[in-house]
């Protein structure tokens, strides 16, 4: 457990100890703990049964803190597409869990931040290896 791999396309995507359901309890708490706002938890899997389909757990938590997401809209709009910060937990073919979200270096890099906001996105990328890890891990 604890695997991350981080694609290409700045998605990083962690192995997680826990089924779906503890994972995002987990992670839902971590945020919590560190003062940091849940805007939505949007069940993926849920609104599938609803028309009739069936998906493997699909779970999105979108959080924030305007403290840190401001500073980076005030530099370019454009990165509020991709704010406030996201995480999923799903659930693979064969049982396993894993929680993804978007590093913020690759969010910076998507939208052209220059380097005066580095620290900012960099801290970004420290807490959410952070609470993905205390989400992940036993």
């Amino acid at each position: 457990m604890g695997d991350s791999v981080i694609s290409a396309d700045g998605l990083v995507t962690l192995r997680s100890a826990f089924g779906p359901s503890e994972t995002m309890m987990r992670l839902e708490a971590e945020v919590r703990a560190r003062g940091m706002t849940v805007f939505a938890h949007i069940d993926h899997a849920a609104g599938a049964a609803e028309v009739g389909l069936s998906l493997r757990p699909t779970d999105l938590l979108i959080f924030g803190a305007a403290k840190g997401g401001t500073p980076l809209m005030q530099s370019v709009q454009t990165i509020g597409i991709d704010l406030p910060l996201k995480a999923l937990v799903w659930q693979d073919e064969t049982g396993l869990t894993h929680l993804s979200y978007n590093d913020p270096a690759s969010l910076a890099r998507r939208h052209g931040l220059g380097e005066a906001r580095k620290p900012v996105t960099e801290a970004m990328s420290g807490a959410l290896k952070s609470i993905a890890a205390k989400a992940t891990a036993p």
